[in-house]
Formats: C-alpha cells, sequence, structure tokens
C-alpha cells in the first residue's frame, strides 16, 4: 500500500483527489528550516571557527533527522490506530502517553512557537524598517515594522488556502535560494581562506541551541504526513532532502561568513559578523541582498511555525473550530510580546533550543517509538538501530539541556 488515506475534496461535480506535492512538501521543510536560525549562526560560531563548528552542524542534523524520522514513525502508526488523519504532535502524546503528558508537552510547544514566532516578528520588523527608511527617507519606530511584517504575512496563512499558501512558500524559497548564492558569490571574494585554521573546539558545544533551532523543522512533519497521504517512502524523501538542502546552505554560509569577519579576540558580548557585514556594505549590492535573504527566511520559518501553532490549537479544541479565534491567538500574543521586547531574537531561539526543541523533538518521540514498538513489534522501524538508538537520542537531549544548566549563571 502506498499511502493509508486519500485527500478528497467535496465540489459541486462529487469528490476530487487532493494529493499534496512531494516538491511542495520538500519546500515546507526547507522553508521552515531555512529561518531565523540561519541568520543567528555566525554570531555562535565565530568563536570556535569553521571546522569545530561545521563538525558540530553536521552532528546536530544527524540527531535533528533521527527525530524526525521517530515523529513519523510515531505518527504514522498514530493514525492507524486512531483512524483520521491529521493529527499533530499533542495529539500523538495524548494517544500515546496519556494526557497529562500531552499537556506538558503543551506548555513546550506553546513556549517553542510563541516564542520562536515573537523571534521572527521582532527580527523581521527590524529588517523591515531598516530596508524601507533609505528608500523613503524617514525614520519609523520598530513597532511599525513588527506590524508591518507579522499582520500581512499572518492574515495570509490563516486565511489563504493550503495549495496558495504552499505556493507562495514555494515562491518564498526560490528566493531565498537565488538570494543565498548571490551572497555567496560576494562573501567569496571577501574571504580569507587562512581563517579556517582557526579553531577552538571549547567553544562548539554552546552553539549547538541555536543550531537545533536553525535545523528544527519537525512542527511541520505531521503536515507533510496528511498531505503526503501517510506514504512513507515519499515523507522519507521530503524529509531528508528538505533538511539536507538547509544543511549544505548552513555549511557554506558559515564557512563564507566566517572567513569575511573576525572579532577582535574572543570577546564575551555577541559579536554578529552577518550584521557588521550589513551595516559595512549599506546601500550597495552585497546589504540589499543580505536584507532580502534575511527577510524571505524569516518568513518562510514564520509560515512554518504559524501552521504548527494553528495545528496544536485545533488538537486542543476541534478541527471544526472557528478561524478567527485561532487566528487571534496565533498573532494577538507574538505581536504583544515582540512589540514590547524588539532585541529578544537571541535569546528566544537560545532558550528555544536547548529546552523546548530538545524536549519536543528529542525526548517525547524517542519514548513515544519506545512504547509503540513494545505494543506492536511488528510494525516498521523507521530509525533502524533499535532500542541503541533510543537510548542514544535520550543521551543526547539530556546531555543538551544539562550543559546548558551548569553553564548558566545561578
Amino acid at each position: 500500500m502506498s499511502r493509508l488515506f486519500s485527500n478528497l475534496e467535496f465540489r459541486q461535480d462529487g469528490l476530487k483527489h487532493r494529493p499534496g506535492s512531494q516538491w511542495g512538501c520538500t519546500a515546507l521543510i526547507a522553508g521552515t528550516t531555512v529561518g531565523a536560525g540561519i541568520l543567528a549562526l555566525p554570531a555562535v560560531t565565530v568563536g570556535a571557527g569553521v571546522i569545530p563548528s561545521t563538525v558540530m552542524l553536521l552532528g546536530v542534523w544527524l540527531y535533528a533527522l533521527a527525530a524526525a524520522l521517530l515523529i513519523v514513525e510515531v505518527n504514522v502508526q498514530t493514525l492507524c490506530v486512531v483512524g483520521r488523519p491529521g493529527l499533530g504532535l499533542l495529539a500523538m502524546i495524548d494517544s500515546t502517553l496519556g494526557k497529562a503528558m500531552a499537556w506538558t508537552a503543551a506548555v513546550a510547544y506553546l513556549f517553542l512557537h510563541y516564542a520562536l514566532l515573537v523571534a521572527y516578528a521582532a527580527q523581521g520588523g527590524d529588517i523591515l524598517v531598516t530596508a524601507l527608511q533609505p528608500l523613503v527617507s524617514l525614520s519609523f519606530p520598530t513597532w511599525m515594522g513588527i506590524l508591518g511584517f507579522t499582520l500581512p504575512l499572518g492574515s495570509f496563512v490563516c486565511w489563504g488556502r493550503t495549495g496558495w499558501v504552499e505556493t507562495f512558500n514555494s515562491i518564498l524559497v526560490g528566493l531565498i535560494l537565488c538570494s543565498f548564492f548571490g551572497l555567496l558569490l560576494f562573501g567569496v571574494r571577501l574571504a580569507d581562506p587562512s581563517q579556517v585554521q582557526l579553531q577552538h573546539w571549547q567553544l562548539a558545544p554552546p552553539a549547538v541551541s541555536v543550531m537545533l533551532v536553525a535545523l528544527f523543522y519537525h512542527n511541520v512533519i505531521p503536515v507533510v504526513t496528511t498531505r503526503l497521504e501517510g506514504d512513507i517512502r515519499k515523507i522519507r524523501q521530503s524529509i531528508v532532502v528538505g533538511s539536507a538542502i538547509p544543511l549544505a546552505m548552513f555549511l557554506l554560509w558559515n564557512a563564507v561568513i566566517l572567513c569575511c569577519i573576525v572579532p577582535d579576540g574572543l570577546q564575551d558580548s555577541l559579536f554578529d559578523p552577518l550584521m557588521v557585514l550589513q551595516r559595512q556594505y549599506r546601500g550597495a549590492a552585497l546589504g540589499d541582498l543580505i536584507a532580502v535573504f534575511s527577510v524571505v527566511a524569516i518568513a518562510t520559518s514564520f509560515i512554518g511555525f504559524t501552521y504548527g501553532l494553528l495545528d496544536l490549537f485545533q488538537d486542543l479544541w476541534s478541527a471544526e473550530a472557528p478561524r478567527l479565534p485561532l487566528y487571534a491567538l496565533t498573532l494577538i500574543p507574538t505581536l504583544s510580546l515582540a512589540t514590547l521586547n524588539p532585541a529578544i531574537f537571541f535569546t528566544a531561539l537560545d532558550y528555544v533550543g536547548t529546552f523546548s526543541i530538545t524536549i519536543l523533538g528529542g525526548i517525547f518521540p524517542t519514548v513515544m517509538a519506545w512504547k509503540q514498538r513494545r505494543q506492536a513489534p511488528n510494525a516498521p522501524d523507521l530509525l533502524p538501530g533499535g532500542n541503541f538508538s533510543l537510548a542514544l537520542m535520550l543521551l543526547c537531549s539530556t546531555t543538551v539541556i544539562a550543559t546548558h544548566l551548569l553553564s548558566s549563571p545561578l
């Protein structure tokens, strides 16, 4: 059986089969991944250097891929048990681990999505204001940029048809790729290859939390499973390709940017190479490309996490809940917190990567997969390695949390 169910749509002339596009789902994963994380990446890896941060990125990608396969395994198995498509992460946890764990996950899920949406809204608004000021010769407050970024994009995601949003997201992913390769061409000319020799391995682990955010796309996996009608082969291909594209981008991006600018020593304060380049080349082609790439990357990730939060609210209430209350619950807190603290970007990414992503993307899928494998030992395992792989996933997740807690000031 190539699929578990069919996406049917009622029309006047009868039922129509509306399967999701595999390329569209691949683009959704890639677009969700290429967000604010890639913008923050050079700021947290500049101290470690190119080689240590490259090794760490590859390790985090493998961890994220293993977690994604576990979520697909649990999601498909839960669909078979429950008998209906469209199950989000919380519905999976509720069905597998019970109400108490589902409410615990809901708190982490809310924190994850709200924190990232706030970070994206704040950074997107700041970039929008910075880009508009030279064009209109006026100074806009940051809150106007936040409203101008969040309201049109959020309204389109909440009220637009799924096909329209998928097409728009695919176009944005194309813009990301074009602007990204343009940035690489400019960056290679400025890069100093000798900077690759700088290695500070002890400074690589603190960058893991932002790397987890940069490579996180797991909130849209239930959407992909539903769009591709439970077809394991297509889902696996979309996840591998959709996450490998951003990984290649991150590796190239990180290497080029770190070879362009080196901070004066290993400073305690945050040094953002991307911001330095944008200010240095403001008004030039490089500065414009950085602005375009930044705002489009944040927009694609904003779309993915808005979808994830809407799915959460539908899981908590029902799939037939009115759209307006869900829309209000998604955007009003986001706008409020972003306007109150526009400088929340890096702090939000750090805490989200350390706690919410390791819990939701690592610990919960591992525990659910372990329980389901015991209950249905003949079901296919998407992540090979048996209990050893599951134990390794738990060890990695708890190590990230423990390291952050031990390194944080009391």
